[in-house]
């Protein structure tokens, strides 16, 4: 670079995390804000993780660390609700032939192995922090934070999530929207055969599926039509888990038994976001659900988030002019990927909602990840 850069990562999740330990690798200035006192209370219990996300995850030198800390695999299993298996598909692996098909793992360990990452590459971190305002002109941005502090800043990277108040103050107006579906989740101990994904289909729910996240782990998962989530008191959780979840068989009744503590139980509606037109304004760039985010239908949301940091951290560091026409480059390569994902995601939820038999599930999977093989 010809002159010392400096950026403002607002998010410490996946996108902001990648794109920070890639911004610092190439000796750029970061510092991230994490609105979070506990930069690891990740929601959720586990995680699927694509070939495409773990061929991000092996740029930023974490790969090791995640082999070790999940659990990979490379098949899925159709079951009916009995739990008798239907059919068993090979995985595309999206990241290549030299990674696996897929990873599943904790979400809150994935989040620490990143988080390490972050703290070793030298970036500031502040958590508990948010930025209060942003006034920006051509040169860059002047954020003023809620710790009462300001600091001027060459570019910021806007990582801040689905509820993204970023997005909001720059004005740009696309909000999430609700699909129609939603999903109860739990992390329980893993049956000894529990090798795979398994999905059943029908039933009392849409979904009925498990992914082992380690050795010990799974987390097990039901999709159902959306419910007022005000109308479901969360000390009920578990019992309304479990009461969807007892018309499986197979695994089921196993895994059924351990859920038990409606405070480990996660339910959550599922939504979709498509920002259009470009993804900056001005000096400020989204990456990650900040942008997009769409059902977890294909397991790609952590994928195209990582994707995101991977392709604007490439652009920042190959040419020493930020402008609207590198952020602009940076839309136009990810919004060809991003939105058949996103499609395709809200696609397969909407062809259950409606009842539909003989959608062609298995070749809109199978084009959506044949692109997904492709380097973003």
């Amino acid at each position: 670079m010809s002159s010392p850069r400096s950026v403002l990562v607002v998010g410490g999740g996946a996108a902001g995390n990648a794109v920070t330990v890639l911004l610092r690798r190439a000796g750029i200035a970061v510092d991230l804000i994490e609105a979070k006192d506990d930069w690891n209370a990740t929601a959720g219990s586990g995680i699927t993780l694509q070939g495409n996300a773990l061929r991000v995850l092996r740029e930023l030198g974490v790969w090791e660390r995640v082999k070790a800390s999940g659990f990979a695999f490379g098949s899925v299993g159709i079951t009916a609700p009995d739990g008798t298996v239907l059919h068993v598909a090979r995985d595309i692996r999206t990241g290549g032939d030299d990674l696996p098909a897929t990873v599943g793992m904790r979400r809150p360990r994935l989040q620490g192995i990143l988080i390490d990452a972050v703290r070793a590459s030298g970036a500031s971190v502040r958590l508990g922090t948010r930025a209060e305002s942003l006034e920006q002109d051509v040169t860059g941005v002047t954020a003023r934070f809620t710790d009462g502090s300001e600091k001027r800043y060459d570019l910021v990277i806007a990582a801040d999530g689905l509820g993204s108040t970023t997005r909001a103050a720059i004005g740009v107006t696309e909000k999430p929207e609700p699909t129609g579906m939603a999903i109860w989740r739990a992390a329980v101990p893993r049956p000894a055969g529990v090798t795979r994904t398994d999905l059943a289909y029908g039933g009392p729910a849409y979904i009925a599926g498990y992914c082992p996240t380690s050795d010990t782990t799974i987390y097990a998962y039901v999709v159902e039509a959306a419910r007022d989530r005000a109308a479901i008191p969360p000390e009920t959780y578990a019992e309304e888990m479990r009461r969807l979840a007892s018309a499986y068989g197979g695994f089921w009744p196993e895994i059924t038994a351990h859920i038990t503590y409606p405070e480990q139980v996660n339910y959550t509606w599922f939504d979709r976001l498509l920002v259009e037109g470009s993804w900056h304004r001005g000096r400020v760039v989204l990456v990650g659900d900040a942008a997009h985010c769409c059902p977890p239908t294909l397991a790609q949301g952590a994928a195209l988030s990582l994707e995101d940091a991977w392709v604007l951290a490439q652009l920042l560091t190959g040419t020493d002019v930020w402008d609207d026409a590198l952020f602009q480059a940076y839309y136009a390569r990810r919004i060809t990927r991003v939105r058949p994902v996103v499609e395709a995601s809200v696609q397969i939820g909407q062809w259950q909602l409606d009842g539909v038999r003989d959608a062609d599930l298995p070749g809109l999977m199978g084009r959506v990840m044949t692109m997904l093989r492709e380097l973003p």
